[in-house]
Order: C-alpha cells, then structure tokens, then sequence
C-alpha cells in the first residue's frame, strides 16, 4: 500500500496526474513556436521512451491535445500541429507572403523593437496581467519601395518565447507568427483615421490623410498571441470579405 501511495505521488507534479503534465510539455511545444503548424508530433512509442510511461498515458495526452484542436490525429501517420482555423468574416492576412504572391516588391523595416514588462495598457491588449513579458515592434511595411502600411504590434512573450530570437527586421512579424504559431480565436475592428504627424510622415502621406486601420487580437485556447493595429493610407489598402457555407475569404 506504501508503494502504491509513493506511485500515486510520483505520477502527480504540481497536482497534475501524469497525463497532464505529458499534454502541458507537448502544448508548450506548440505555443512556443518550435513546433508549427504542420510539424508532426513524436509518435505514441517516441513519447513513452521519453516519459516512461504507459500507453494509456501517453494516448490519453494525445486525445486531449486532439480534442482541444492543437493536434490533428491521422490514423496509421501519427499526429500533427493544427493549422490555424477559424470563421471570422475577415481571415488574418500573410501581408509579405500576399503581396510577393502578387509579383510586387516587399521589404519591412523594423522601426522600434522594445522587450519590457507589460504595463496597464499591454496588460489590457493582450487581457493579460501587468508585469508579463511582451515584446512591442513598430514596423514600416513597404510595397514597390513605397511605404504601404504602419504597424504597431505586441507580442506575449509568455506565450511565445521563441520572438525573442525572431529577426524581424527581416521578416514580417505576422508572417513569422502565422508560420510558427498556431491560433483559434481572433477578434478584428476596423475604423476610419485621420493621420497624425507621425503617422502621416512615415506613410509618406500629407497630416490629416484618411487612413484605415485594422486592429486584431489573436489568442490559443484563450491564452493571447498577439494585438496588432495596422494602419493603411485609405487609397492603398481595402478589405472586401464573402461568405458561403464552405468559409470565408478576405482581400
């Protein structure tokens, strides 16, 4: 009975039963970015070698990633990342991927990158709590060499370690997200803006210019990713969205 009780103890840490603590680590996996979407998940004999644990284990892990939507099981090819799904009216656009597509020229230029502890306004953006590591970018899109969008992005680094070592003066930062990160819940607004000086001299534009900003915040199984507001001058950007029952698409 002392055994029994000594085993009981060993499988649980930090309260959780030992099939827990297997999905937590493999989730950690998944939310840091160093398994993307598409990544194949350690099989079933890979995973009891790891832990030392039983089949049953190891399945009741897995079943539970499956059934919160962060894994796809494939019956006799093992198990893979989620790629991002969802049905809002607006889907999150790949700006650097949509625009090379197009045949046009892109670059990013990397404005303001600041890795501080969230304050009252990060801590609201992200629905986190102040003091949480996050990660602001300030980047200056460009298409054909003109200067196309102005974006102003935060990062949980709580829940996405791996942007601390991302070269975003290089790359697009939602495109690296969508690539490294999968997510399940997106909320969008979009309004009117008339340009600040600030804003106006970056964009190339006069003060005052009608802009149309996006602003987005992207979350995984209700933990935030990332909040972003995008602004576009009003003659170079614009958003047309259509539904059917198969899902929908934005441009």
């Amino acid at each position: 009975m002392a055994k029994a009780a000594r085993k009981s103890t060993a499988d649980r840490k930090d309260g959780l039963p030992r099939y827990a603590q297997i999905r937590r680590a493999l989730e950690s996996e998944i939310l840091s970015g160093a398994w993307p979407p598409g990544h194949r998940v350690p099989s079933e004999h890979e995973l009891l070698s790891r832990y030392r644990c039983s089949r049953m284990t190891v399945n009741k892990a897995l079943s539970a990633l499956a059934a919160s939507g962060m894994i796809v099981r494939r019956r006799r090819w093992g198990s893979f990342v989620s790629a991002p799904t969802g049905r809002n009216v607006l889907q999150i656009q790949d700006i650097e991927q949509d625009v090379l597509h197009a045949g046009r020229g892109y670059r990013v230029r990397l404005l303001l990158r600041v890795e501080r502890k969230a304050n009252q306004r990060d801590a609201s953006l992200l629905q986190g709590k102040v003091g949480m590591p996050v990660l602001f970018l300030q980047c200056l899109h460009y298409v054909d060499d003109r200067p196309w969008m102005l974006e102003d992005r935060l990062i949980s680094l709580a829940a996405v370690p791996a942007a601390r070592r991302a070269d975003f003066s290089k790359r697009s930062p939602g495109s690296w997200l969508l690539e490294k990160v999968p997510w399940s819940h997106a909320e969008h607004e979009i309004r009117a803006l008339n340009a600040s000086g600030a804003v106006a001299a970056a964009l190339d534009i006069a003060e005052g210019f009608a802009c149309l900003v996006v602003e987005r915040r992207t979350a995984h199984m209700g933990k935030a990713i990332t909040h972003v507001v995008l602004c576009y001058p009003g003659d170079r950007h614009k958003l047309t969205a259509s539904f059917d029952p198969s899902g929908v698409t934005e441009q």
